[in-house]
């Protein structure tokens, strides 16, 4: 007989266990009150970059294979769903500023090619003088071609269209059936926190904006703390703020000054419009890192939160491991993911 599980949440975790454990044979049921992609999940960013290639440990391991399985992860989901995800490893450009910078960034390459075996590059190329380039002071640019980019809302869309494929039904209420998934985002850490008795995480605002730009076989560029994503529709999107004191998710006139910023930097964005702003409170642990496995002292309930700005990188390896953990009780939590890990 399947196994039953309720997955509550259909945002990027929830959605990917739901598929990963559908895929394993589990019948699962999708319950979200506001939709798939309801929270910060259906934001407009979608840079899937790597964290840097030194001080290596188990997050930045777990990242790294996220990444390079992301590709057949989102084939796999788009095949089924029959909707793009938006998804390509086009690589990030970034600008080095110095000498010093530059120092830096070559002994990087060096290190990425150990840690990242060949599976991508990161590497320092002198400017080319095209149009789609950051500034750089000293005339060189940091290539990495580990970077990939997907669009959000269409990502959950196509990730919505494969569980209904699957046989998956995604509700706005519904009773726990069996095993539980709490995969609630930022207000799922709330819960959580309150639960427990001590704040495990909380919510973060970011901002970001779309604009109307076509440059679909770009990179990513990466400037001043700015990321730029040209997304396959024929937009851009801009972000992101990490506005940790507040209170409401509310465009405001940060995101304003993001993209003066953008234009400033981008010259291809000068004259781009506006096409949307976006505001949203993303799950940020107090580890940092994704916060996987059982809820302490609820016995057949389980966590997969915290995935802050990079949830959707992470993804296909927080859907592998929770499934691995509640179908075979097999635990591939990497050191620093536990929910203990942030009492």
């Amino acid at each position: 007989m399947a196994t039953d599980v309720t997955v509550r949440g259909a945002g990027i975790f929830g959605l990917s266990c739901a598929w990963a454990l559908a895929r394993r044979g589990a019948r699962v049921r999708v319950v979200d009150p506001g939709g798939p992609g309801a929270g910060a999940s259906g934001g407009v960013l979608g840079a899937l970059a790597p964290h840097v290639p030194e001080n290596w440990n188990p997050k930045k391991q777990f990242q790294l294979d996220s990444l390079l399985a992301a590709e057949g992860f989102w084939a796999e989901i788009a095949a089924a769903s029959g909707l793009s995800p938006g998804y390509a490893r086009q690589g990030r450009l970034q600008p080095v500023a110095d000498a010093d910078a530059e120092a830096l960034a070559r002994r990087r390459a060096g290190t990425a090619a150990e840690l990242w075996h060949g599976a991508a590059l990161w590497e320092v190329v002198p400017v080319s003088g095209a149009d789609w380039e950051p500034p750089s002071p000293s005339g060189l640019l940091i290539r990495d071609t580990l970077s990939a980019r997907l669009h959000p809302r269409r990502a959950v869309a196509a990730l919505a269209g494969a569980l209904a494929a699957q046989g998956v039904e995604i509700v706005t209420e519904a009773p726990d059936r069996g095993m539980v998934l709490h995969a609630s985002g930022a207000a799922g850490l709330e819960a959580l926190s309150q639960a427990l008795g001590k704040t495990v995480g909380r919510g973060v605002k970011g901002q970001a904006a779309l604009l109307g730009h076509a440059a679909p076989q770009a990179p990513q560029l990466f400037v001043e703390a700015l990321h730029v994503v040209p997304h396959e529709d024929g937009t851009t999107a801009i972000g992101s703020t990490d506005e940790r004191d507040a209170t409401t998710a509310e465009p405001d006139e940060k995101l304003e000054a993001l993209i003066a910023k953008a234009r400033r930097l981008v010259p291809a964005l000068a004259e781009a419009p506006v096409l949307e702003r976006w505001a949203g409170f993303r799950p940020r642990a107090r580890s940092r890192a994704p916060m996987l496995g059982p809820w302490p002292g609820r016995e057949g309930h389980y966590v997969a939160n915290g995935g802050f700005k990079i949830g959707f990188g992470m993804a296909p390896g927080v859907a592998a491991v929770m499934a691995d953990l509640m179908l075979d009780g097999q635990d591939r939590i990497p050191p620093g993911f536990r929910v203990e890990d942030n009492l």
